[in-house]
């Protein structure tokens, strides 16, 4: 009965160190499948090179004002939109991918009733067209990867640019500092830290 009652023990050892290795396996692979379902939707977020949507595909992800000021070129109502007197630290990314286009750190107060920079995040995030509509000789901003009209750029703006790049608040979508790295944006993180995470006071 003593040698029935240890093998019966052992067994029982075995079974228990089994059970509780194949737990700890199935958690670490839950934590691991998380973190990479985390990642890939972190990208999806913030992927500028995906494939800009058709036309038809647009006209249904966007307002009639968004699609309007996009693809036809149009202007909102100044002090009516959404991003002209927002002072809250950030940045503006494309309405249509995702791709950084302008920082809270560059926005200026510039009485127009637009969100107004000094510079783009990055010069290489925009394109210049000339634009001669409505008897005008202006100089058109778009987004370079979804060629969204985005607004115009003077050479009226403060230092120490001296430019003045009027965006439609439509064409943009802001997200705050505390949610860079949440939407994938994390690497623009540092340059908010070298300002002390504070805005550039906007005059």
């Amino acid at each position: 009965m003593n040698t029935t009652r240890l093998t019966y023990k052992r067994r029982s050892h075995k079974t228990l160190w089994f059970g509780l290795l194949g737990t700890i396996l199935v958690i670490v692979g839950s934590i691991l499948f998380g973190y990479a379902q985390t990642q890939k939707k972190e990208a999806e977020k913030m992927n500028p090179t995906k494939e800009v949507p058709a036309d038809a595909e647009l006209r249904k992800q966007l307002t009639k004002d968004q699609y309007h000021v996009i693809r036809e070129c149009g202007t909102e109502t100044p002090f009516h939109n959404a991003y002209w007197d927002n002072h809250r630290s950030g940045i503006y990314v494309d309405i249509i991918t995702g791709e950084p286009l302008f920082s809270s750190l560059d926005k200026f107060d510039s009485g127009t009733g637009w969100p107004s920079f000094t510079k783009p995040i990055s010069a290489d995030k925009v394109t210049e067209k000339k634009d001669s509509s409505y008897g005008m000789e202006r100089t058109e901003v778009r987004s370079k990867t979804s060629e969204s009209h985005l607004g115009h750029v003077f050479d009226d703006g403060p230092a120490p640019t001296g430019q003045r790049f009027c965006v439609n608040s439509t064409a943009l979508r802001f997200i705050p500092v505390d949610k860079l790295k949440e939407e994938g944006y994390g690497q623009y993180l540092s340059l908010f830290q070298q300002q002390g995470g504070e805005a550039k006071p906007q005059s």
